[in-house]
């Protein structure tokens, strides 16, 4: 399963920010696009991805994980095709965002319940750590290595590299030995709207699972909302080139390596609550110094510094929690758990997006950028505070 996610991830970072690149450089589009192209395609995606969730809870984890990732392939593998025809336009690439987002809930749904059956609970951290390292190892080597190749073969080289990624992930699920059991069917149908919401149900009941996805919601979308933003100020208002444009996200990727690494020993040392009080806190003082890049090198060393100190914050906090969310979840209730935070997280993503990309056409990029950079100082306000909450009780499903 680990050798399955580097490959996928590593091709994820060689096709990072793929479409917004080949949205900017190919169909010449602007702020208002590029953000829509953010936005509009995770929004939908998270809309298609919410009948998923209960249909992930009731079958087995890994061919619902091989699915997925094929379903993946196929989306991504019709843009090189587009291309290579002259037919490939605005409104595909908005189409493919959002197969690939709803995609991507269900098999992160399908990947995290399956880990928790894979692993012992004592090892979950260091599961996650690992897949976490692997994350940014892979944004660290994959964005320069992409933007070379764009510029050597052409823009839809990296994308043809993430579609392949998909199928070679598909291929190593499939070699995990063992036979999965079936989950136990549902007393109600998988289908019915109740059954999509009971994720959220969980999280909103759990008064420490709240304030965390609360506080995710708001520092996922507003980071994440940057991106289109620093593409359109850097490659075309500054006229970064594109390889460069990677290299200030990668290098400070190395720093997840750091935190990553780090996170089972900080929580030992200090306890999984200080951890997310205190790191939680210093994800979010960073991201206004975006405001500051400049053209050169010095602007792009601005983007390198500020990068390098939110990914070291996120890379420690992110195992913590994702291990945490593991084991206040009861397993009967894992997948719709995750699907709905990864929905409301792609959600508010979206949300930001939009509102940034309008704000940018309006004002300019630099100014949404610093009312994002604002914004996020006061997401530690959200973080759970006191005494950790006992996990609430969850009843068992009952036997249709």
């Amino acid at each position: 399963m680990w050798a399955a996610y580097a490959v996928s991830a590593y091709g994820s970072g060689l096709g990072f920010g793929a479409l917004p690149l080949l949205a900017v450089l190919v169909l010449h589009a602007g702020p208002a696009q590029v953000s829509a192209l953010s936005a509009v395609g995770p929004a939908v995606g998270a809309l298609i991805a919410l009948p998923l969730a209960p249909w992930v809870e009731f079958r087995r984890k890994r061919p619902v994980m091989i699915t997925m990732d094929l379903v993946r392939f196929a989306a991504m593998a019709t843009i090189p095709a587009a291309y290579a025809l002259g037919l490939l336009g605005f409104a595909q690439l908005l189409a493919v965002s959002a197969v690939v987002a709803a995609a991507k809930i269900a098999f992160n749904a399908a990947a995290g319940a399956h880990l928790k059956a894979l692993v012992r609970p004592e090892d979950l951290l260091v599961a996650n750590s690992r897949f976490e390292s692997t994350n940014w190892s892979s944004i660290a080597i994959g964005p320069p290595l992409g933007g070379a190749a764009i510029g050597l073969f052409g823009p839809v080289t990296t994308v043809i590299a993430d579609a392949l990624s998909y199928l070679f992930s598909a291929l190593g699920i499939g070699a995990i030995r063992g036979r999965e059991e079936t989950p136990p069917p549902a007393g109600r149908k998988p289908g019915r709207a109740g059954s999509v919401l009971d994720g959220w149900r969980h999280i909103l009941g759990d008064p420490e699972l709240r304030a965390l996805y609360l506080n995710n919601l708001l520092v996922s979308g507003l980071i994440m909302a940057t991106e289109p933003l620093l593409a359109v100020l850097m490659l075309r208002q500054l006229h970064f080139p594109p390889w460069q444009y990677g290299l200030a996200f990668a290098a400070p990727c190395l720093g997840g390596l750091i935190g990553s690494r780090l996170a089972q020993r900080v929580v030992t040392r200090y306890g999984r609550h200080r951890v997310f009080r205190t790191v939680g806190a210093l994800r979010a003082v960073w991201l206004i110094g975006l405001v500051l890049v400049r053209p050169g090198v010095v602007g792009l060393v601005t983007v390198m510094a500020v990068e390098l100190a939110i990914i070291i914050n996120m890379s420690l906090y992110t195992p913590v929690l994702a291990t945490h969310r593991l084991e206040r979840t009861p397993e009967h209730l894992l997948a719709r758990t995750l699907s709905a935070w990864s929905i409301g997280q792609q959600a508010a993503i979206a949300v930001c997006t939009a509102l940034g990309g309008l704000l940018a056409d309006t004002t300019g990029p630099r100014a949404a950028l610093a009312a994002a950079g604002l914004l996020i100082l006061a997401t530690p306000l959200l973080l759970p505070r006191g005494t950790p909450a006992p996990a609430p009780h969850a009843p068992a499903p009952t036997r249709s």
